[in-house]
């Protein structure tokens, strides 16, 4: 069985945050020492690597469920909790990773694209601790009885999918030598035999001219007609075209065992690539005419030459077994791919786009959305107000109090108000339900800012 693996679904959960604790100062001679809960440690998260020395995504291939260490809790005497250990997920150089609809499993957005060594992202951050009863003294709540709960993490399903990092592609039909050519040209090993659909996994290998130019080439299995409804290997693999900037297209100027026409070989690829998307018809392209060393193939070669040049496309006759051309074709690559290289803009370094996504998923945190679920019924959702729910503790009447402070000082009350909720209406936020009483003042809350720093 292969072990290359390019696309998978995984489940990644971060850790739970510990409860912070709600505990008072004991000792000799100290009558009242105060409040001392110590804060709950926060989760791990997990984080996903780009590694550029993994090829596939093959550990993912069988275990399909990640979780990251929980925090512990708070202690009294002010010891906060530990943290919780991340967990780091290697993933190849190419991997996108998208989040995934629970219920269709169907991609929802994209969350990162990792293409560059060391880029980091995380997937499930951990749940933030929970604060000790320290943090809730003000001027009018001397002694705070309660404390918050860890947060729990998120647990979520995730989409691994590779996409090969190379500079040039061979694409073409089954068995047309793409293979023997990237055995020629480089140091790569593909298996090589003389029926269709030999290669069933894409292989890299680095092409070096005389003068000490290289680039990354990646010989992609076999396509055929329909490969953009998925046909043949189809999907599966017109997805390791997308990143490259440059396509080989062969064609097997002998017809293979079935007698092909190249013309019509050459035509079938273009409408395919054409098909699957039309950023890769349109993408640089040199048209090679393999086994030209065959006796018999001077006309195809003709035709497939006047044609790839009608289409501006260079073209180059070479045999794979004889090495017939395989030099200048390599030069050619060379120097397209060097001038192609230096028309890409500078990604944004590693950091930037890890805090860009942090930023996004901050932003989607803090939007609350309220919505009318009958006629004297409310439903309130967004991360961060949900966070605030789980996290207090609902057998303690004065950390519901202090919830409820929280939602008036958020806007939620006023939102509320001018989305036309009424006095007893009732307002849902997960599994809990409030009695809408609108905005009001609570004396013994009004320092709270103060107290939370």
């Amino acid at each position: 069985m292969s072990s290359f693996t390019d696309f998978c679904h995984i489940n990644v959960r971060g850790g739970d945050g510990g409860a912070g604790c709600m505990s008072f100062r004991r000792e000799a001679y100290v009558p009242k020492g105060g409040p001392d809960g110590g804060d709950g440690g926060d989760g791990g998260s997990v984080i996903c690597v780009a590694d550029p020395q993994l090829s596939s995504l093959i550990d993912y291939r069988y275990k399909h469920h990640f979780r990251a260490e929980r925090g512990t809790h708070g202690q009294g005497a002010r010891r906060h909790g530990k943290d919780g250990e991340d967990l780091i997920l290697r993933v190849p150089l190419g991997t996108v990773i998208r989040e995934l609809d629970p219920a269709t499993m169907e991609p929802i957005y994209e969350i990162a694209d990792l293409t560059q060594p060391g880029e980091r992202v995380c997937v499930a951050p951990g749940g933030m601790g929970g604060r000790g009863n320290i943090h809730f003294v003000t001027s009018v709540r001397r002694a705070p009885a309660f404390a918050e709960k860890g947060e729990p993490a998120l647990d979520h399903w995730i989409e691994l999918e590779m996409k090969l990092m190379a500079d040039a592609a061979l694409v073409g039909m089954p068995s047309v030598g793409k293979s023997s050519i990237i055995s020629r040209i480089s140091a790569a090993r593909p298996k090589i035999a003389d029926y269709p659909f030999t290669t069933l996994v894409p292989n890299l290998g680095v092409a070096r001219t005389s003068d000490g130019r290289s680039f990354v080439c990646a010989d992609v299995p076999g396509l055929i007609e329909g490969a953009s409804e998925g046909k043949g290997l189809g999907h599966e693999f017109l997805r390791h075209i997308e990143r490259t900037a440059l396509i080989l297209h062969v064609v097997d100027l002998t017809g293979g065992f079935e007698g092909r026409d190249a013309l019509v070989d050459y035509e079938t690829i273009n409408n395919e690539l054409k098909a699957y998307a039309s950023e890769l018809f349109e993408r640089p392209q040199i048209v090679v005419g393999n086994k030209c060393d065959m006796p018999g193939t001077e006309e195809a070669l003709l035709c497939l030459k006047e044609r790839a040049e009608q289409d501006g496309h260079p073209f180059f006759a070479v045999s794979a077994v004889t090495g017939e051309g395989l030099d200048q074709l390599v030069a050619a690559c060379a120097t397209m791919v060097a001038d192609l290289r230096s028309t890409i803009e500078p990604t944004m370094p590693v950091e930037s786009i890890n805090a860009a996504w942090e930023r996004s998923r901050a932003k989607r945190d803090q939007a609350m959305s309220i919505s009318r679920e009958g006629k004297h019924a409310w439903r309130v959702s967004g991360g961060q107000i949900e966070r605030m729910v789980v996290q207090t503790d609902w057998e303690n009447d004065e950390a519901v109090a202090y919830l409820q402070h929280r939602f008036e000082r958020m806007g939620l009350d006023a939102q509320l108000a001018k989305l036309g909720c009424e006095h007893g209406d009732e307002v849902r936020i997960l599994g809990y339900a409030f009695d809408y009483e609108g905005a009001h003042d609570e004396i013994a809350f009004e320092d709270d800012e103060e107290g939370e720093e």
